[in-house]
C-alpha cells in the first residue's frame, strides 16, 4: 500500500473508532504527543493523546455520532512527513439537541516504521445547524 493510501486508511480509522467510541482504536491513530486545535470552532487546544482521547471521551459520553471526511488532500513531504486537508460533515446527537457541522481538518502526519500517525489536526467550521429534540 502506497503512503497517501495509508493516510486514508488512518483518517477512515479516526472516524470509525471515534463513532464506535473504540477509545483503544481511535487513541492508536495519534502519537503521543498530537495537538488538537479547535479554538476556530470554539473549543481549545488540547496536548498529548491519552489527554485528547479523555476529551473527547467525557464530551460525546451521552451522544451518537457520525463523521465523515470526504475528498483529501494529501502531500508527502517527506518520506516520515505529510500534511492533509479533509472536508468534514458531522452529526452529533445529544439527548435534545442535533448538531450538523460541516468544516475542515488540516493535519500533519508521521510515519513510525510502517505506521502512520495523526501529528497536528486543527479543526475549522464553516457552518452549523443546532436543532432541538424531544428527550
Amino acid at each position: 500500500m502506497d503512503d497517501v493510501e495509508a493516510i486514508k486508511q488512518l483518517k477512515a480509522r479516526y472516524f470509525r473508532n471515534l463513532d464506535a467510541k473504540d477509545w483503544t482504536g481511535f487513541r492508536g491513530v495519534f502519537t503521543e504527543d498530537v495537538v488538537i486545535d479547535t479554538t476556530a470552532s470554539g473549543g481549545n487546544v488540547v496536548e498529548g493523546a491519552d489527554a485528547f482521547v479523555a476529551f473527547v471521551r467525557e464530551s460525546l459520553a451521552d451522544t451518537v455520532t457520525v463523521h465523515q471526511g470526504h475528498m483529501p488532500e494529501i502531500a508527502l513531504t517527506s518520506d516520515t512527513t505529510a500534511t492533509g486537508v479533509w472536508a468534514l460533515n458531522d452529526i452529533i446527537i445529544w439527548p435534545t439537541m442535533r448538531m450538523d457541522g460541516y468544516g475542515h481538518y488540516a493535519e500533519t502526519y508521521v510515519k513510525d516504521g510502517d505506521e502512520w500517525r495523526i501529528e497536528s489536526s486543527t479543526l475549522t467550521r464553516l457552518h452549523t445547524d443546532f436543532t432541538m429534540t424531544s428527550a
